[in-house]
């Protein structure tokens, strides 16, 4: 996220439209990822944060990433391939507390690693709820990405639960406990749509 953003327009590389997306795989070690081939982006977030619904908007398909209505069940590093040419990564959520701790401790070992030791990952999507002040577990996971120069961008998702007032302030707000300026985040809303078209646009900045 605090990385300097390269030139596209000197690249000639044309942005990914998310076009066609197609699930590759469900890894549940870190000896089961797939071939590092194509770069990588991934996705966090707390267990009820909406992650599935995010990423569903991000690449308009209703029912590919699967909404659970249990929080915590997923329990595996997703892999999505997306024009051929990008890995999207669905990372387990966390901060569900009725998972035992063992299953916890399990999720963060194949999550650290993953995102620690993964050569072609190229962002950490950082999904946060607008409509709450700065969880802890948020806080620390941005601590631990910037404490290994992992890049990273903010979505503040369900931005349409709130007014458009609501918005700023709450945002203003988790910009400052991030310690980040409002372009170094995306609001969003899985249900409208809005922010998709930022978002597609904050990506392409760290697939240079």
């Amino acid at each position: 996220m605090e990385s300097e953003q390269p030139d596209k327009a000197a690249s000639g590389r044309q942005p990914l439209r998310y076009g066609t997306v197609e699930f590759l795989k469900s890894v549940y070690a870190l000896n089961q990822l797939p071939e590092d081939n194509l770069p990588e982006v991934a996705f966090a977030g707390r267990s009820n944060v909406g992650k599935s619904s995010l990423i569903n908007r991000l690449i308009n398909r209703k029912g590919l990433v699967k909404v659970s209505a249990k929080p915590g069940k997923t329990q595996s590093l997703n892999f999505f391939v997306v024009d051929q040419r990008l890995y999207l990564v669905d990372l387990p959520g966390y901060g569900f507390a009725r998972v035992s701790k063992e299953l916890r401790a399990e999720w963060g070992e194949l999550i650290t690693g993953y995102l620690g030791d993964r050569a072609p990952l190229r962002c950490v999507v950082v999904i946060i709820d607008i409509r709450h002040p700065l969880k802890e577990q948020d806080h620390d996971l941005v601590t631990w990405l910037r404490d290994r120069q992992i890049p990273w961008l903010a979505v503040y998702t369900k931005a349409d639960k709130l007014s458009r007032n609501e918005q700023s302030r709450q945002a203003a707000a988790l910009d400052a406990a991030l310690t980040i300026a409002p372009g170094q985040r995306v609001l969003f809303s899985a249900k409208t749509g809005e922010g998709r078209e930022n978002l597609i646009a904050g990506l392409d900045t760290f697939l240079g």
